[in-house]
């Protein structure tokens, strides 16, 4: 940066040309008085970023400009949105506020702004700032989902402008971006945006992987679309022949979507065929679209043969957000399953550009999944005590999910993510229905409140008034809604009670000659060996102290001294953090010095020298080295990014580290003995454990060993991949732990 040379009018130049561009991008959508709006809104940006730079060296202002345009161009939002776009960082990074914004712009720009800007403030152990804004952002999407919208569009540019920043803010907001954004641009029907965030994101934290996948999808790329060409001839001919119209071409899988097809069904990249579907788009009117569809159908199903296990139809029933195609999978001319999706231009819009578009082609009178989902996050945040870290989770695990369809027993539907239970359905159709709820009958079977239940299925809620939520009801339960309203039942109840225990307590006290004031509670507290006040007055309500021990409190009370456990705990962290970062390398070193930093590996990706790894500050068990790549980074980093720290290998001494390889291949006599045979004597490898598994001659072993360095790693699988009979082996990583 320093040794920037910066060339003013070229950048002026250069300013009015991205403007300009973002206004051709908008024309289709404004009408009389918007361009002065957006006018107004670009000087305001341009005047307040004017001193600012990005990483890249490049001005500020280009990246509300891009944001902007991803919003009208990508996305389809309208004038409010392109404005709120251009000034989405001005109350957060300069001096303007949101009151100037309201005066110049109204209350509901106003609005849309404050839901984008982060919240500022003091962590501590027991919740997550990036949770908060998380939280804040949703709030204000509950009113207005354009909040969402501009800030996917802004997450999307910093992804693709990333290669500038350091590499801890790189993994950092590629872990919230896999985490988070995806899966939300995923809800809101925005597939290719959602496609684009976890390429970007893997290219960051699965960087090998992701240079691998590129590679091999070039080298095949001729000879992918000459089958391409082959396939879609013949329909495009037909097509025209029924006087269709229609659009047929073929559509790459995203890098990320062929990783996750690798890994779930551990095959090597060459053993993945379906790296493309082909799209057929009909220009249909609305009257004929379901017709047209179905004829598109019936012309590629007499072309090639199809699986008929492999139909989905998603004109009939629509996905919550809004998504309507037809996918079916048919067999091409060389013997290869190709994917094909098909629907109408309408259809497709609201595929590519999800609820913006849902929005334009809405009918007043009807209810889509979407709006019954922004209702659902409506009543999730009704909730006011909810832990913003459990909101998340919560929130989070329904984004993903698929749905099933539920009838009442009056035949209406009910929409609900897949594995979902009776309780869930209780609680769907009202939150004291599912608070009183005793048992279900599912197709007039009586059936437990943690029934699982599948698509089609009729369910009849039994209640009693005498029911309350219990706390084992939350391992069951899948949807947000549910959790929420148990958890809050669940702690009003808890409150009730320590309101007991406190009476009980404080009578116990006197009689003591104790004196009952907020000093001694919390030192009780700390006694006790207790979190908080409010559990040391409920654990008395439920008798689980003895009283009997209050006497041997009184007897040790001079030398007990208050302790706000978590206060401490949180100023520790800090300190940790802080004395890292303010070294003269903002990075943990660990290797020659290992002993003397309180750290340890950990177990759910077990790293070895040589792997791209960061530290993790936990409350209580020093600091844990993750890979990057670690089942758990993601939400770790998207969490908890202020106790993230960077961190290398050195020079280490000859040290063995644990890990996992998974081996498959076909069974032959004597393959176990040559397989240990490679790694104890040719490597002079110990091994930790072996277990194999064999299933109609073929096998799958899982070894743990202890090695070197990823070097030492790479070569004994290289050396086991030699062993004839073994087909493919594959580092991995441990079962998920909870993170700390």
């Amino acid at each position: 940066m320093k040794d920037l040379v910066i060339d003013l009018e070229a950048e002026k130049t250069e300013i009015l040309k991205r403007y300009r561009a973002l206004l051709r991008a908008s024309k289709s959508t404004l009408q009389k008085g918007d361009k002065r709006m957006i006018r107004k809104a670009f000087d305001m940006a341009l005047e307040s970023h004017k001193d600012m730079r990005r990483k890249s060296g490049e001005p500020y202002i280009y990246h509300p400009i891009a944001v902007a345009q991803i919003a009208a161009e990508e996305i389809g939002l309208g004038t409010t949105s392109i404005v709120c776009a251009l000034l989405h960082d001005v109350v957060e990074d300069t001096n303007v506020t949101l009151e100037d914004i309201e005066m110049e712009f109204g209350k509901k720009v106003a609005k849309i702004i404050d839901g984008l800007t982060k919240i500022s403030g003091v962590f501590d152990t027991n919740s997550s700032l990036q949770a908060e804004n998380f939280r804040k952002m949703l709030l204000t999407l509950a009113d207005d989902v354009r909040v969402i919208l501009i800030k996917l569009a802004d997450r999307l540019h910093n992804m693709r402008t990333m290669e500038f920043m350091p590499r801890d803010k790189q993994l950092k907001l590629s872990s919230e971006t896999v985490y988070l954004y995806a899966p939300l641009a995923h809800r809101l029907g925005l597939y290719a945006i959602k496609s684009e965030l976890e390429d970007l994101s893997m290219k960051y934290m699965e960087r090998e992987t992701y240079s691998f996948i590129k590679v091999k999808l070039n080298e095949k790329k001729a000879e992918r679309e000459k089958f391409i060409r082959d396939f879609i001839e013949p329909v495009k001919k037909v097509v025209a022949d029924q006087e269709l119209h229609a659009d047929v071409f073929g559509r790459p899988k995203s890098i990320h979507s062929i990783w996750n097809k690798m890994k779930k069904k551990s095959i090597p990249f060459e053993e993945v065929y379906d790296l493309f579907a082909i799209r057929i788009i009909l220009d249909s009117t609305p009257e004929s679209e379901k017709a047209d569809c179905w004829k598109a159908y019936s012309i590629i199903t007499d072309l090639y043969r199809p699986n008929p296990d492999r139909l989905r139809d998603w004109i009939s029933s629509p996905k919550a957000n809004g998504y309507e195609s037809l996918h079916t999978t048919v067999m091409g001319p060389r013997g290869q399953w190709v994917e094909v999706q098909i629907r109408t231009k309408r259809m497709n819009e609201i595929a590519e550009k999800g609820f913006a578009a849902h929005w334009k082609y809405k009918e007043s009178t009807t209810d889509s999944g979407l709006d019954q989902w922004v209702q659902k996050v409506r009543d999730m945040l009704k909730n006011p005590d909810s832990n913003a870290l459990d909101f998340l989770d919560d929130f989070k695990m329904n984004l993903f999910s698929d749905e099933i369809f539920i009838f009442t027993p009056k035949g209406a539907l009910i929409q609900l993510p897949l594995n979902a239970t009776a309780l869930d359905f209780a609680f769907e159709i009202h939150t004291d229905v599912g608070a009183s709820c005793i048992g279900a009958k599912v197709n007039h079977k009586l059936v437990p409140l943690s029934h699982k239940l599948q698509n089609g299925d009729q369910v009849e809620i039994i209640t009693s008034g005498k029911q309350t939520p219990k706390e084992d009801w939350l391992s069951f339960v899948v949807t947000a809604k549910a959790k929420a309203k148990i958890k809050s039942a669940l702690k009003e109840e808890k409150r009730k009670i320590a309101e007991d225990g406190k009476e009980i307590l404080e009578r116990k006290l006197k009689s003591l000659k104790i004196t009952y004031n907020s000093e001694n509670i919390h030192k009780l507290s700390y006694f006790f060996k207790l979190a908080s006040t409010q559990d040391l007055f409920y654990n008395v309500a439920k008798g689980l102290i003895d009283m009997k021990d209050l006497k041997e409190y009184q007897a040790s009370e001079k030398v007990i001294e208050a302790k706000p456990q978590d206060k401490i705990e949180a100023d520790q962290l800090q300190s940790i953090v802080r004395s890292i970062k303010t070294k003269d390398s903002d990075v943990l070193l660990f290797g020659e010095d290992m002993q003397k930093i309180d750290y340890k590996l950990s177990n759910c990706c077990n790293p070895i020298p040589g792997d791209d790894v960061f530290g993790f500050v936990t409350v209580s068990d020093g600091i844990k080295i993750h890979r990057t790549n670690c089942p758990n980074a993601a939400k770790l980093m998207a969490n908890y990014g202020y106790r993230i720290v960077k961190a290398k290998w050195t020079k280490q001494l000859e040290l063995a580290f644990l890990t996992g390889l998974r081996i498959r291949g076909i069974d032959e006599v004597g393959l176990i003995n040559k397989l240990t045979t490679v790694i104890s004597n040719d490597f002079k490898v110990n091994i930790r454990s072996i277990t194999v598994d064999s299933d109609n001659g073929i096998f799958e072993g899982s070894i743990m060993v202890y090695v070197n360095d990823t070097e030492h790693l790479n070569n004994l699988t290289k050396k086991i991949m030699l062993i004839k009979g073994i087909t493919s082996v594959e580092r991995f990583d441990s079962p998920v732990e909870k993170a700390s």
